[in-house]
């Protein structure tokens, strides 16, 4: 059973670092390409960043670029999303999202079959 579980989401003020985790297990991790996607309140979930399965494709929504770094350790089987100058548009639950091969549309929620639960984060000013 395929399994993904977030942490690290918190309350951080304006300006501020934060570092979230995505943790796998029931899957050969090194396989699959790995997501980070969120969802504001009242709002559809939008894509944030993706990371081939090696690690040597990376891919940002327009709004992270340049602030957020999506990183991962196949040998743990974890997924990263370091987010710096966080603003209150980041405020968000974020999700952990995973796919076996090459995704093409590596920015649709449709192209992950595996999601977690999400860890909130809340940016305040």
């Amino acid at each position: 059973q395929v399994q993904l579980v977030e942490s690290g989401g918190r309350l951080v003020q304006v300006g501020g670092s934060l570092t979230l985790s995505c943790a796998a297990s029931g899957l050969t991790f090194s396989s699959y390409m790995m997501g980070w996607f969120r969802q504001a309140l009242g709002k559809e979930r939008e894509f944030v960043a993706s990371i081939s399965w090696s690690g040597g494709s990376t891919y940002y929504a327009d709004s992270v670029k340049g602030r957020f770094t999506i990183s991962r350790d196949n040998a743990k089987n974890t997924v990263y999303l370091q987010m710096n100058s966080l603003n209150s548009e980041d405020t968000a639950v974020y999700y952990c999202a995973a796919e076996r091969g090459p995704v093409r549309q590596y920015s649709s929620t449709n192209s992950y079959r595996y999601w977690g639960q999400g860890t909130q984060v809340a940016v305040s000013a």
